[in-house]
């Protein structure tokens, strides 16, 4: 069938990795956005996220990589649309879809496009509701598909190009065709299916996993209530070939753009549907309550936090990424400034961010600077560069040397024989030998 004209409507997370790795895979591709300045950053050759691989992805396929701000522009010569916006949650735990009409509004008349497939994440039952928008707009011939995605962040390209399954709902054997084959060159099985098997596919695998999370954190906080050791525990069960390692470290839960928003959705998806799924509501409170927890073990421990200073070692919400979307670090911030301490934080991606609880924070250069005269610091993001760490110097520019690993990124043993107080998630506390 030969390489595609593509048009990718959304120059965020997934908008950026998807265009860029349909460029690579030989396709001409279009990618918009409504956001003028991202385009412009995008034109001046440069990337507004941070992304492992992408900007060398983007400049490598340059000359099949074009950015616009005009719907029009991108729909005109195209024959595949991806829609690849955001569904932010409402306020009722809902996916809103406004975006995603936005774009079918744009496609009103373009009956020379061959597929719509929409990657963003929507409840259950989208596809059919877009399917009928697109009738409604004459596009009857335009063959519809759900292809979800599954990548992570800070590894995204990877995912994309050697996935573990690359999933096409479609109710049309030819769109499920053409989406298979836009996707020749890429490292991983098709799995076909219906519209709204492969829509769930994506909220019951992200749920699945913020489950494997807060029940490690469950399990976490058993063992510092018996003196066992999470990381022992959890070593153990993961080599169980049944359940394996993955997604088993206790920490301070998860965040980003995908399980909080995610599990939410499936959670009022469930609801709509007039079935209360309580086992998603667990997982989601635990994750609520877990960087809470963290603060008010660290409260203890200070005997208040009124007058403290506490550097945060880390703000994305996981390594590799400069996304602080659901973060732990903004709870943590908020509730420690709140509770009367002056924060002082260090990350080595995220850019300079304004509004609360950040605008009242002192950003720091490098983590011995942010550690600088504190009363205490918290490994919030498992940046490799806090393992690589002179700790003893850490303790020595600290006014106290309490330091709450909420990654679980360092050893005890160690830590207390440099000095310190070193508190983690699921773990006895040790007390400094030095």
């Amino acid at each position: 069938m030969g390489n595609r004209r593509i048009a990718v409507f959304g120059a965020g997370y997934i908008g950026l990795v998807t265009g860029a790795c349909f460029a690579k895979l030989g396709h001409e591709v279009v990618v918009r956005d409504i956001q003028d300045e991202r385009i412009a950053v995008l034109r001046g050759g440069g990337v507004p996220i941070h992304e492992d691989g992408l900007a060398e992805l983007i400049a490598q396929n340059a000359e099949r990589l074009t950015f616009t701000v005009d719907a029009q522009e991108a729909v005109r010569d195209a024959e595949v649309v991806y829609v690849c916006v955001d569904t932010p949650t409402t306020p009722s735990g809902d996916a809103d879809l406004s975006r995603i009409w936005q774009v079918l509004d744009s496609l009103h008349g373009a009956r020379h496009l061959a597929a719509v497939v929409v990657k963003s994440t929507v409840p259950v039952g989208t596809g059919a509701r877009v399917r009928a928008a697109m009738d409604s707009a004459g596009l009857h011939a335009v063959g519809y598909a759900a292809n979800p995605e599954f990548t992570a962040e800070g590894r995204a390209v990877q995912d994309f190009l050697h996935p573990d399954r690359v999933v096409i709902g479609s109710d049309d054997p030819d769109t499920t065709k053409l989406v298979a084959q836009l996707h020749d060159g890429v490292d991983g099985p098709v799995v076909e299916m219906d519209v709204a098997s492969a829509e769930m596919v994506k909220l019951a695998a992200n749920a699945l996993l913020a489950t494997k999370v807060s029940f490690t954190n469950e399990i976490a906080t058993i063992c510092e209530a018996t003196g066992a050791d999470v990381e022992r525990v959890v070593g153990a069960v993961g080599l169980d070939h049944r359940l394996g390692p993955h997604f088993m470290r206790a920490g301070l839960g998860y965040g980003g753009s995908c399980f909080p928003k995610d599990s939410r959705a499936l959670r009022a998806l469930s609801g709509n549907a007039g079935y209360a799924f309580q086992l998603i509501s667990s997982v989601i409170e635990v994750n609520d309550l877990q960087p809470r927890r963290a603060i008010q073990r660290l409260k203890e421990e200070l005997g208040g936090f009124q007058g403290r200073t506490v550097a945060l070692l880390g703000m994305a919400f996981k390594a590799g990424t400069d996304d602080i979307r659901e973060a732990p670090s903004t709870i943590i911030a908020s509730r420690l400034q709140a509770e009367g301490a002056s924060i002082r934080c260090w990350d080595p991606l995220v850019r300079a961010l304004d509004g609360a609880p950040w605008s009242s924070t002192t950003r720091c250069p490098s983590p011995l600077e942010a550690m600088d005269g504190a009363d205490a610091a918290v490994v919030v993001t498992e940046w490799p560069q806090l393992q690589e760490l002179a700790w003893d110097e850490a303790a020595a520019v600290m006014r106290r040397p309490l330091l709450f690993d909420g990654r679980n990124l360092l050893d005890p043993v160690q830590m207390g024989a440099i000095g310190f107080t070193y508190m983690s998630v699921g773990r006895s506390t040790v007390r400094g030998t030095a």
